[in-house]
């Protein structure tokens, strides 16, 4: 097994109000499609690597609470960080040294999702 993750969905209560959000805190578009009846917008990824979506429908319920993803700050933790508050979500943890493996930070989306940032050393 190369990755344990192939694949990560963020519920939406608010769709267009998530992809704003995503979209203004990554600083880049997501692309959106009704995919098997469940709307979705694609974060950015490269064909091999993990992806993801946001999505909204029957049994998907923004939590703070359960499974935590870490979406991949690309060397830009602070810019990302400083975007979260004006996009309309909440930093909890603005930067964590963890050794090693880098800094992660941690927010409430704009659904009320706990949610990580990871940037590598």
């Amino acid at each position: 097994m190369h990755n344990a993750n192939t694949w990560f969905e963020i519920p939406a209560a608010d769709f267009d109000r998530a992809v704003r959000f995503y979209s203004a805190i990554l600083n880049a578009p997501l692309r959106t499609e009704v995919f098997m009846g469940t709307p979705n917008a694609f974060f950015p990824a490269d064909r091999d690597g993990a992806g993801g979506a946001v999505v909204q429908g029957e049994g998907y319920v923004p939590a703070q609470s359960g499974t935590v993803i870490y979406l991949n700050a690309d060397g830009h933790l602070d810019e990302i960080v400083s975007r979260i508050e004006p996009a309309g979500g909440k930093v909890l943890n603005p930067r964590i040294d963890i050794g090693d493996p880098g800094l992660i930070a941690f927010f409430i989306d704009s659904e009320g999702n706990k949610v990580g940032l990871h940037q590598p050393r």
